[in-house]
């Protein structure tokens, strides 16, 4: 598989170094309209092809799928593009910006009969794994109540940088440069994080979206700070089963942490990111009574990367893919129709 890096900043890396460790995948180009980032890239990947924008790329054609880790409101008319152009594509989430979009781009990889898949990387932690196992295998019993939440704190304390001089984190808080704030940023990953382990699809959304003061007037510079710092969803599922979905920037004490915890009748697990692994929980019988929870050891679980390479190689699964990642989005977009609505439910 000759692979092609659109977009050259800091997620690109991972993608690169992933890729370039998979036999039967060779880095062959790189795009990127930065010359400085895409210079450094190639360079430090061994890239001799290197291109200034898509077209050109395209125009050469000797590759035969792309990573796109462009901004995510350039996600929709690249992806199309590559798509056209006959290549299978590996996208950075969120696929889209909205609903219309994504499902654009998942019936398009699908009429065309291309491989596609959205670089959901919690997938990557085998503790949300080994959850969806034992919840599939009905060991907590039927699901009645979830809550799942992602916690950051770069806005209270510099953990990644300094947000008020950095572009690299202004650029998210910012609609007109193309963010949707902490729910376009990571509601995608808790969304999916909650779906893949319980297997419930969401029906029915309420959600409240806050931006915070976080400059004077509200900007710094040509950055407008008002996209969203924290959101709460109240969720409805197709088999009855009701949750929370909230995450903040605001999260002091917290990293970068991703948790689920799922309630069932007859027992519960809790899901977290942390480490390698991540970890998980479980209170079940005959330990119910006791509330008594254990520890599950877990091991190293295939990369969304090598389900990728397998997809294009092999024709292996596509999982998540742009139709799943659709799904997705169409409830974020509930989610945002419903706070215009001053939090009244939206049906998805």
């Amino acid at each position: 598989m000759r692979l092609l890096i659109l977009g050259t900043g800091g997620m690109a890396a991972a993608h690169a170094e992933n890729f370039a460790n998979i036999d039967g995948v060779m880095l062959v180009a790189g795009v990127d309209t930065n010359p400085g980032n895409l210079g450094s890239f190639c360079d430090r990947f061994g890239i001799s092809e290197r291109f200034a924008n898509l077209d050109d790329a395209i125009g050469w054609g000797e590759f035969d799928a792309a990573c796109n880790v462009t901004p995510d409101a350039i996600h929709f008319p690249t992806t199309m593009a590559l798509l056209n152009a006959g290549k299978h594509v590996f996208c950075e989430k969120p696929l889209a910006t909205n609903f219309a979009d994504a499902d654009e781009m998942a019936k398009t990889a699908r009429a065309k009969g291309l491989a596609n898949m959205v670089n959901l990387t919690y997938r990557n932690v085998s503790a949300i794994q080994s959850a969806r196992q034992i919840i599939a295998d009905g060991k907590i019993g039927d699901i009645r109540h979830f809550e799942a939440s992602y916690l950051q704190s770069w806005l209270t304390q510099p953990a990644w940088g300094d947000w008020k001089t950095e572009t690299k984190w202004l650029w998210r808080l910012s609609t007109a440069h193309g963010s949707h704030g902490v729910l376009g940023d990571v509601g995608i990953h808790i969304l999916d994080f909650t779906r893949y382990a319980t297997g419930l699809d969401v029906t029915e959304v309420s959600g409240r979206l806050k931006t915070f003061d976080k400059a004077p007037g509200g900007q710094i510079g040509d950055y407008v700070l008002d996209a969203n710092d924290s959101f709460i969803m109240h969720v409805g599922t197709d088999r009855g089963a009701i949750g929370t979905i909230h995450a903040s920037r605001f999260a002091s004490g917290h990293h970068n942490e991703l948790r689920l915890r799922v309630w069932g009748t007859q027992g519960a697990v809790e899901v977290t990111n942390n480490g390698d692994l991540g970890s998980l929980r479980v209170c079940s019988e005959p330990d119910l009574e006791s509330t008594t929870w254990h520890d599950v050891p877990l091991n190293a679980v295939e990369t969304n990367y090598r389900k990728f390479a397998k997809a294009v190689l092999d024709g292996g699964p596509q999982d998540p893919d742009f139709a799943h990642a659709a799904r997705l989005q169409a409830v974020l977009d509930g989610a945002i129709a419903s706070d215009r609505n001053n939090g009244c439910g939206i049906s998805i």
